[in-house]
């Protein structure tokens, strides 16, 4: 039986995780996942592609805020802004947030070294995924494109074997968290996530609505910040599919306000031959 085994969030875009027993699914995501994130003085996001001391901050969601700790930092106490959002933008998508304000933006700027200011995600409501993959009333929160990531226990472990028999095997195995994902699953066969259009987990229904591209993020190491080679170097070698490598399948929700629970059941209710590729 395919079951959920993991669910994580992510408050601050790019910082670290949480596990979760439970969460409610919104139509933007899981509830509090990816509802701040850094932004240059344009407005561009930051992440930890380029800074990525980022996956080295702990941010713990409260009733009224957030409280971040990191390196060589005090612990920070952040309340929910109130006020005008600015305009910003999650690589080329527009969208907007509040700004948290002076002390937030200076805790992350020396922490980062870089002029960096913290944004909150007044209206989940804002922007939209993709056009090209997604309906008209889909909406998606700073993630950088849908609501949800998922991942397969499988999947990984045939990962970690290539890395293993390559040159870069010093570096495997490589922890899930690499991967940042907000759904995992396990007692699928490796790949089968390729070939899934439609699931069901626990009582909520997703559409699967492509594959996920990866980028050099998976290669820091969210314990040390680190930069390796891998998984690139051996998704480049066994997971290339239209000039892109691939890990995991992006999200939507059909059914906004249920809740998963690990140990949730997964169906698939609707699937092609896995051995196309993932949507894309």
């Amino acid at each position: 039986m395919v079951s959920l085994s993991g669910l994580r969030r992510y408050p601050v875009k790019s910082c670290r995780g949480a596990e979760v027993t439970r969460a409610v699914v919104e139509r933007a995501g899981l509830a509090g996942d990816r509802r701040w994130m850094l932004v240059r003085d344009d407005g561009a996001v930051v992440t930890a592609r380029t800074h990525p001391r980022l996956v080295l901050v702990a941010p713990t969601p409260a009733a009224d805020g957030l409280r971040l700790t990191g390196p060589g930092m005090p612990p920070l106490t952040v309340p929910v802004p109130d006020g005008e959002p600015l305009p910003a933008r999650v690589h080329r998508w527009d969208t907007a947030g509040v700004p948290a304000g002076p002390e937030a933006d200076a805790w992350f700027s020396d922490l980062l070294g870089s002029s960096v200011r913290l944004l909150h995600l007044d209206d989940p409501a804002r922007r939209r995924p993709d056009p090209d993959f997604s309906h008209d009333d889909d909406r998606v929160s700073f993630a950088d494109g849908y609501p949800l990531l998922l991942t397969s226990a499988a999947s990984l472990d045939a990962l970690n074997a290539l890395v293993a028999e390559g040159r870069h095997a010093a570096e495997a195995p490589l922890p899930m968290t690499r991967f940042r994902p907000n759904a995992v699953v396990e007692g699928a066969p490796a790949w089968a996530e390729d070939g899934w259009r439609r699931i069901r987990i626990g009582v909520a229904e997703f559409r699967v609505a492509k594959g996920c591209a990866r980028c050099v993020l998976t290669t820091v190491d969210p314990g040390t910040a680190a930069k390796g080679r891998e998984p690139m170097a051996t998704l480049a070698q066994h997971r290339r599919f239209d000039g892109k490598v691939w890990f995991g399948v992006n999200l939507i929700p059909d059914d906004p306000g249920a809740e998963i629970t690990v140990g949730d059941p997964v169906e698939v209710l609707d699937a092609v031959d896995p051995a196309c590729g993932p949507p894309r």
